[in-house]
Parts: C-alpha cells; sequence; structure tokens
C-alpha cells in the first residue's frame, strides 16, 4: 500500500551549516593564529573476509586513523619554522643526533569547529600526535606569495567529544 507523507515532512528544517572557515587547531607550542588549513581526523576500518561453500561473509577489522595534514603560515615573527623546529627537537636533535622518547614528542592537540559566534560546536581531541614530516616550503624570486610550512601528524587516536 502507498504511503502519503506529511506536509512536515516533506518541507526542509532550517539549519546552519558549519563552514569550513570556522575551527581554531590548538598544538601546544604553536601558535593558533598561524595555522592556514587543516584535515579534520580521517578513519579507515579494514574488513575480514570469511568464505564459507560459495558465499563470503564480511566483518570490521581494525581501525586506523590516517594522518593530519596542517599547513602554517610562517610569519617573522613570532617564528612559525622556529615554533615547528622546536617541537622536531623533541623527536630527533640534528646536532647531537639523540632521539627523543615518545612522552617527550607527542602532543595531544584539539581541532575547535565554531559556530558564527565563536562558540565551539564540534571537539576533536587528538591523542599522542607526532610529526612524521614538516616541509618548510620552497622560495621564488618571482612569487609574492607568503611563506607556509606543511605538516604531516601521524597519532594515536582521535575522539569526537561533540
Amino acid at each position: 500500500m502507498a504511503e502519503t507523507l506529511q506536509v512536515t515532512d516533506m518541507l526542509p528544517n532550517k539549519f546552519e551549516p558549519k563552514r569550513q572557515f570556522r575551527w581554531v587547531l590548538a598544538i601546544e607550542g604553536i601558535d593558533a593564529f598561524i595555522c592556514k588549513t587543516a584535515s579534520r581526523p580521517n578513519v579507515t576500518i579494514d574488513e575480514i573476509e570469511i568464505p564459507y561453500i560459495n558465499h563470503r561473509r564480511y566483518l570490521a577489522g581494525k581501525a586506523a586513523f590516517e594522518t593530519l595534514s596542517v599547513t602554517l603560515h610562517d610569519p617573522i615573527a613570532p617564528s612559525g619554522a622556529q615554533q615547528v623546529m622546536e617541537w622536531i627537537r623533541t623527536h630527533f636533535e640534528s646536532v647531537s643526533g639523540r632521539a627523543g622518547y615518545a612522552d617527550f614528542y607527542k602532543r595531544d592537540i584539539q581541532l575547535k569547529m565554531l559556530d558564527p559566534v565563536g562558540t565551539v560546536v564540534e571537539l576533536w581531541d587528538v591523542k599522542g600526535a607526532f610529526l612524521t614530516g614538516a616541509d618548510f616550503g620552497g622560495l621564488d624570486y618571482s612569487s609574492s606569495d607568503a611563506s607556509e610550512i606543511s605538516l604531516t601528524i601521524r597519532y594515536d587516536n582521535a575522539v569526537l567529544q561533540y
């Protein structure tokens, strides 16, 4: 039998979308205002195939969080490059060749999505974050672009608080 929908079920509800330009990334030791772009957490879940006679069933396997990509402005003062190098030195000290303990270089990061008046409407707690790449960018006499730093951040876990 055919279903008849109510008028209220067919009309769109009013909503305010989250905007890509309203966010703050809090990384210890790096000023939040120099963050230019960031990716939100991304998870991949492996699949397990269970063959049986002439059929296949699938189950969820292990979950893995993908890396975060962050782009920073590189101002003269405070120096973005210096802030990133301070974090890198907790991973590996190029002068002495010594590596750091995970307790020194792993940091917790917070990604906050904001509403139009600045209230946090989405909060990601990123746990055990460390650098796997830092690209301090190229130089070009013919360009007027500002200098940027690109970071690749690996982390253990991300929790969406709300």
